[in-house]
């Protein structure tokens, strides 16, 4: 069984990016959660995810447009494998022109 939880970071203001929607798919493009950020800026997934390649879309422009800023990325997609992991844990943290993300703890 292997869970996934996230947290956004913006590194703008250096604070937590809280209401960002987010989307899981699995292997074969069928959605398996969404939701969005807390007010930590974090969000679990919960089930059990099936090995293979899934994808954690951020919608990076709705949350720009709320906060009133310019952003080059109106999505963020993570692509990630899915194997034998109990948990993982993917980070994102977030600049009006740059993103970057890694496998956390």
């Amino acid at each position: 069984m292997t869970s996934l939880s996230t947290h956004v970071l913006d590194a703008v203001t250096g604070t937590p990016a809280t209401g960002v929607g987010l989307t899981l798919t699995g292997p074969g493009g069928e959605v398996l959660a969404s939701g969005t950020t807390d007010d930590d800026g974090r969000a679990r997934l919960t089930g059990d995810l099936a090995p293979g390649v899934h994808r954690l879309t951020f919608a990076t422009g709705e949350w720009s447009a709320t906060a009133g800023r310019e952003t080059f990325h109106p999505e963020v997609v993570v692509t990630f494998t899915v194997a034998a992991q109990a948990h993982l844990h993917v980070p994102l943290l977030l600049s009006p022109f740059a993103y970057s993300t890694y496998r956390g703890s």
